[in-house]
């Protein structure tokens, strides 16, 4: 049973030995139709853990893994995580000089590599780099203890700002990172989740994997996201949950496919997470869908989840992110120091689901942490109800005229139009004001809406001030591997369309 008051102990291994007691469905994946027991699961990664072993892999050593969803990438993260090593997530999404980077920063000597990504592999990694076979691994070797204060995960940030920072989670933050989000979501055995996220990113490897370990639940899980595919898959597998990202729900939102009346029945919540969701989406898709969403948030650095909205009947504050579950939450003032009530600051928060280091960089983990608080880099507020509301990312500020502008202001506005499925306000150089506002959408094919309107439309909410100076209509906004819009590089992107 899930322990509300105290987060998972012990490691991955236990959690995976205790689950493969019973021969409980783990994953089944809608778009192969293959199927993996929790039993299954554990006798696989344990078989290619000892071949590790024997190959003279060590305790807490990294192991790339360069792979899709997929049962071989399930099988090889569970097979790091239950030898007792480093599982080095690789972004697929991350380009090539990202890859480089991380292969070369975490030092792995062993990577497991999707078929689809061996090119790749090979023109960006260092020739010590050795692409493994799982079918034909050494002789086994018996396994090394395994501690709960021990490396288990390495992920890097996407870098949008700088250099990747290769965030290190132990089995104790990982475990508690599923933790977090099965008792916010009162996950339980009989759930099953819908992973369309990438697992080597923190949302789909804590909240869908990590939740449905801890849970004893599964999870149908395919390799990407299809808008026209993702109601039948969710009916197929008959999933009780997802998690996504806004821009997933946008583009839900303005699919032709709608969910079956038996889907929609047992479909309990949806989770939104990785950026701030628009009112008018979320209220949009709950009335045509039926289905509730629960807007949450969460970061690398915390093994997902922070903060979440209750389930109903729980009170939901649309605009919202909730309330913490499973970890303390605070607002900073710019001297560190905590906020008075209502007052906005830096959103901090100190639990077990936070990360331990930065690899290699001392520096940068210093300065994300305030006595015991990570600094999440984010701006917000903390209501009267503990609800944590969200105004703006320190880095994504626009200043213009010494003026604080928060984007997240002029999206609401867009988004309000229900033609535009993407949008994102950002800065620009300008001379005048040091910067100046602009924003990007990507509309419905057939839209009448010009960049006129919409300036317009944030004259007449926003005032002239806080309204873009331009609009620019893309086909799609750059994006993370979560789907996360990155706004940071919009201008260097028009720019050099320019």
């Amino acid at each position: 049973m899930l322990d509300h008051r105290n987060p998972p102990t012990g490691t991955v291994r236990d959690w995976l030995d205790a689950r493969a007691a019973a021969e409980d469905m783990a994953f089944v994946f809608p778009e192969t139709g293959e199927a993996l027991s929790w039993r299954a699961l554990r006798d696989a990664a344990r078989e290619i853990a000892e071949g590790l072993t024997g190959l003279g892999l060590q305790p807490g050593e990294s192991l790339a893994i360069v792979h899709p969803n997929g049962r071989a990438g399930v099988v090889a993260l569970c097979a790091a995580l239950y030898g007792g090593f480093r599982a080095t997530m690789i972004n697929l999404a991350a380009g090539p000089d990202a890859i480089a980077y991380a292969l070369d920063h975490s030092g792995a000597r062993f990577a497991f590599v999707h078929d689809d990504q061996r090119a790749m592999v090979n023109s960006v990694a260092s020739g010590g780099l050795l692409i493994l076979d799982p079918d034909a691994l050494p002789d086994p070797a018996p396994l090394a203890a395994v501690a709960p204060e021990q490396h288990a995960l390495l992920m890097y940030t996407s870098g949008t700002t700088g250099t990747p920072k290769g965030v290190v989670h132990t089995h104790a933050s990982l475990l508690a990172g599923g933790w977090t989000a099965a008792m916010a979501h009162e996950l339980n055995p009989a759930d099953r989740g819908f992973c369309v996220l990438p697992i080597y990113h923190i949302n789909g490897l804590c909240v869908t994997l990590m939740g449905a370990l801890v849970s004893g639940g599964s999870l149908a899980m395919t390799a990407r996201f299809s808008a026209t595919r993702f109601w039948d898959q969710a009916g197929q597998a008959e999933v009780t949950w997802f998690s996504v990202v806004p821009t997933i729900i946008s583009h839900l939102l303005h699919s032709e496919s709608d969910p079956s009346d038996a889907t929609r029945a047992r479909l309990r919540f949806g989770r939104s997470a990785s950026s701030a969701l628009a009112v008018e989406t979320q209220t949009a898709f709950e009335q045509r869908f039926g289905v509730p969403i629960i807007e949450t948030m969460g970061l690398t650095e915390t093994a997902a989840q922070i903060l979440s909205n209750p389930l109903p009947p729980g009170r939901r504050k649309i605009g919202s992110p909730g309330i913490s579950f499973g970890n303390e939450v605070r607002i900073l003032t710019h001297d560190l120091t905590e906020a008075a009530p209502m007052e906005e600051g830096e959103i901090a928060v100190k639990g077990p689901n936070v990360m331990l280091e930065y690899l290699h960089n001392p520096e940068a983990t210093a300065a994300s942490f305030a006595g015991d608080w990570l600094r999440t880099g984010d701006l917000g507020y903390i209501d009267a109800d503990g609800y944590v509301f969200v105004t703006g990312r320190l880095k994504e500020l626009i200043i213009k005229g010494g003026e604080n502008i928060a984007p997240r202001e002029i999206d609401e506005v867009l988004y309000s139009e229900p033609d535009i499925i993407e949008a994102a306000a950002f800065a620009r150089p300008c001379t005048s004001y040091g910067e100046r506002v602009e924003a990007a959408v990507c509309v419905t094919a057939g839209s009448a809406l010009s960049e006129d309107g919409l300036i317009a439309l944030c004259h007449d909410r926003l005032g002239a001030f806080k309204s873009p100076d331009r609009i620019h209509f893309l086909s799609e906004l750059p994006k993370g591997p979560s789907g996360k819009i990155q706004r940071l590089k919009l201008a260097g992107l028009l720019a050099a369309a320019e």
